[in-house]
């Protein structure tokens, strides 16, 4: 069985090998690779009936090519009709062609036969023109020179000098020498030389009424140059601006909203302006008439006298170049002056420049850069000059404006004008001076306007006004219900806006000076910080020291300073938005108005100080002790009651100062007082003093105390604020409990009870007081006691007497 089935599979595979062996046969008999014997070859072996399998192979080969062939066919059959069709039309369009080409060619046989006529007519007709002109020859001979002459006669009597020397260039070489032997010639030729003299005379005539004509139109040609120049950079000014605000659109939304529509109707009224202007552009050409010099030059040149005329020419434009540059004495009085003075500028240099470019070697660059280096240094010294009589900084706007107005024209024909924007910058210096005048006025009137009292905001529309106008931020005062007040009073605000209000006219002078945005952002910030050190500083100061200033104004001048310091990181928050600039660079400068209102405020404390205590002294005046009462009213003096009352009222008003500066106040006043008094004590001119009127002092003593221990201002420590009086306190409990023993016997330990008692006092106010127990014999009912106390008193005075004297000789 399993023989059986090996033979089986054997048999499979032959069969299966034979049909590939066929089918390697087919596919090269079909290749067309000869010779084939090899093929057939292998298809012919010994195995029965394999021609006859092979040949079955074949025929189904055969038959799988004809259905291949026949789908072929009948897929393209229709496109082989189409094509036959299409050829049958075609056929029958030929056939028309062919007719028409036929009745083409016909028609154009038929009108070449009029042509060919009428050929043969022209040569005809050329042969006679030919024939007649060699008749006519003859005759001309003579005819072009007296025609010529004709002309010249006529070019003369029209001014058309130039053209009649070229006529008189034709008779002398070309036509007069053909009938040199005529007499009629022999007068013309001597007629030519005096005809070119009187075109010279004539031309220089012309050429001294253009240059008078150009010195009186100069202004207006300079006016019209300059006006079209600030109409391009008024147009550029415009895209610029118009591309910044679309550039910054996403960083700057809200702003950049107001500014584009800003913007938008600046560009669209500079289009409008443009558009109205466009049929109006004048040049030079239009203004004056050019062409005397051009026939002058021409004239010249072709009489060979060309250097000449340019030597004249370029002395005369000098002389008159001196003129134009001479300004009137009162030029710097209106902004009409100086713009008269540079539109005559503008259109001397514009005409040299016309000359320039449409004449050849008349005027050369090296001649115009010459010219203008004179002019330039003549210019800026009288700019220089002139500007500096200026004190109205809108002039001084203007005139900057004229200048760079003027360097931009005369830059856009090619003169160098970076000396002119320098002396802007010397002019700028000038400016930001007469700014600075003119807003120390407008501090000035702003302070003398103020109340100096809070402002009142009765509702929100009110406060919204103040905040807008001020940056203004306090959450605790927001808490509060209408009406309220706010801490600063009406100048804080105003200082604030006309600080802004410089800033815009500082800038207003920068702009197109050609400096970037870095150099305009720290020259803004260095005028406002000579606006905020110097003048408003100084107002500040004057005002401080004004005498009707008071305690009530100083405390708010303290307050409006404090809000204006807090107000300065505003301040640079706009200069860098108006400049476009990061506060972050490294290049830029910073406000200085945190050490300017620093220093006001520490004078106007200082002067609160020096008011209390003169306010003090003013209360001590109209003290009326009676030195020599034998016992106290039970009271305290009515003035110092009132002084004390004055103080507790005034300690009231600093409580929106800061701490330091209340405490300070008062420890001043207090110290002021006792000082005061204690020099009231000691003074020269009181010689007797009794103890009643120790008892009256010491009750006034008290009342310093109770109200330094009322703390009048909050913030003191324990008794800091009595300490002020201790000196009188410890010199009052050594008179009124007589305890010199004690005294003499602790002085000088730290545990003394009468630490602060120094001897020469103790000793001058010892003395007042023995002189006055000799006169009033305060111990007359006790004769042994007024004995026993007077001894008592000469030795504590040998005592305090060595006592000083050791001080002295220890010192």
């Amino acid at each position: 069985m399993a023989r059986k089935s090996k033979s089986n599979l054997s048999e499979l595979y032959l069969e299966e090998n034979k049909d590939q062996i066929y089918e390697n046969a087919l596919a090269e008999v079909q290749s067309f690779e000869l010779p084939l014997g090899t093929t057939l070859r292998s298809v012919y072996d010994d195995q029965p009936n394999a021609h006859q399998r092979f040949m079955e192979k074949l025929d189904a080969c055969i038959r799988n090519h004809d259905r291949e062939i026949e789908k072929m066919c009948n897929f393209h059959h229709q496109g082989f009709v189409d094509a036959i069709t299409e050829l049958l039309k075609v056929r029958a369009d030929a056939e028309k062609l062919k007719v028409q080409v036929t009745d083409t060619n016909r028609r154009l046989q038929d009108a070449g036969k009029e042509v060919i006529a009428q050929t043969e007519e022209i040569i005809r007709c050329r042969v006679q023109q030919r024939n007649i002109t060699t008749v006519v020859e003859k005759l001309r001979l003579c005819l072009p020179v007296l025609e010529m002459y004709s002309k010249l006669k006529e070019q003369m009597n029209v001014k058309r000098y130039y053209s009649a020397l070229k006529t008189m260039e034709q008779l002398e070489h070309l036509y007069l020498p053909r009938v040199s032997q005529y007499r009629f010639c022999q007068i013309m030729i001597e007629n030519l030389p005096k005809l070119r003299e009187e075109i010279k005379e004539i031309s220089m005539s012309d050429l001294k009424d253009f240059l008078e004509s150009i010195r009186k139109h100069s202004d207006r040609i300079g006016e019209t140059a300059m006006k079209q120049a600030q109409q391009q950079k008024t147009f550029s000014t415009a895209l610029q601006k118009q591309n910044n605000v679309n550039y910054g659109r996403n960083m700057h939304l809200g702003r950049s909203r107001i500014l584009e529509s800003k913007n938008d109707i600046t560009l669209k009224r500079t289009f409008e302006d443009d558009d109205e202007h466009e049929e109006e552009v004048l040049t030079a050409q239009d203004l004056v008439d050019f062409s005397p010099v051009y026939r002058c030059l021409h004239i010249y040149s072709v009489l060979g006298d060309g250097e000449i005329f340019e030597n004249y020419y370029r002395k005369q434009r000098r002389k008159q170049a001196r003129l134009v540059l001479q300004p009137q004495s009162s030029m710097h009085e209106t902004v009409e002056g100086y713009r008269r003075y540079f539109s005559q500028i503008v259109g001397f240099f514009v005409v040299e420049d016309h000359i320039l470019h449409v004449t050849q070697g008349l005027v050369t660059r090296t001649y115009t850069d010459e010219l203008w280096n004179m002019a330039l240094s003549k210019i800026v010294a009288v700019l220089r000059t002139h500007s500096s009589y200026c004190s109205d900084p809108d002039l001084v706007l203007e005139l900057k404006n004229l200048i760079v107005v003027f360097a931009d024209t005369l830059q856009g024909y090619g003169f160098p004008v970076n000396r002119l924007f320098d002396l802007l910058f010397e002019i700028r210096d000038q400016y930001n001076e007469t700014l600075l005048k003119k807003w120390s006025g407008l501090f000035r009137d702003i302070f003398e306007a103020d109340n100096y009292s809070p402002i009142p905001v009765a509702n929100e529309e009110e406060y919204k006004i103040v905040i807008s106008k001020f940056p203004f931020q306090d959450p605790e005062l927001d808490k509060q219900s209408f009406p309220k007040k706010l801490p600063m009073s009406q100048s804080v605000p105003q200082i604030y806006i006309q600080v802004k209000e410089f800033i815009y006219a500082s800038l207003k002078f920068s702009e197109s000076l050609h400096r970037s945005s870095t150099e305009i952002d720290d020259m803004l910030r260095k005028s406002t910080n000579l606006l905020l050190t110097r003048t408003l500083s100084s107002c500040l100061q004057n005002l401080i020291k004004k005498p009707h200033i008071g305690l009530t104004e100083l405390v708010q001048i303290i307050i409006n300073t404090t809000h204006l310091e807090q107000a300065c990181k505003y301040l640079e928050d706009f200069i860098s938005n108006i400049t476009n600039i990061s506060q972050v660079t490294v290049h830029t400068a910073r406000l200085y108005g945190l050490s300017t209102f620093k220093d006001a405020r520490h004078a106007a404390e200082g002067e609160i100080y020096t008011k209390l205590n003169q306010k003090i002294d003013e209360f001590i005046q109209i003290a009326d002790y009676d030195w020599t009462m034998s016992e106290s009213d039970g009271r305290a003096s009515g003035y110092l009651m009132d002084l004390i009352n004055f103080l507790r009222s005034t300690f009231q008003v600093f409580t929106h100062l800061p701490g330091k500066v209340a405490q300070t106040a008062c420890m001043s006043a207090c110290q002021h007082l006792s000082t005061s008094l204690m020099q009231m004590l000691l003074d020269s001119e009181l010689k007797q003093i009794s103890m009643g009127a120790i008892q009256q002092f010491n009750l006034d003593v008290i009342q310093c105390e109770l109200f330094a221990s009322s703390e009048p201002v909050p913030g003191f420590q324990g008794d800091t604020l009595q300490l002020a009086f201790i000196d009188l306190r410890q010199l009052l409990d050594l008179f009124m409990v007589w305890d010199w023993s004690t005294y003499l016997a602790d002085y000088g330990q730290a545990t003394s009870k009468y630490l602060r008692v120094n001897p020469g006092t103790a000793l001058t106010l010892l003395e007042k007081m023995k002189d006055s127990s000799k006169k009033n014999n305060i111990f007359a009912q006790f004769r042994k006691n007024d004995r026993d106390k007077q001894k008592l008193i000469e030795t504590v005075v040998k005592q305090l007497r060595s006592l000083v004297n050791g001080m002295s000789q220890h010192a």
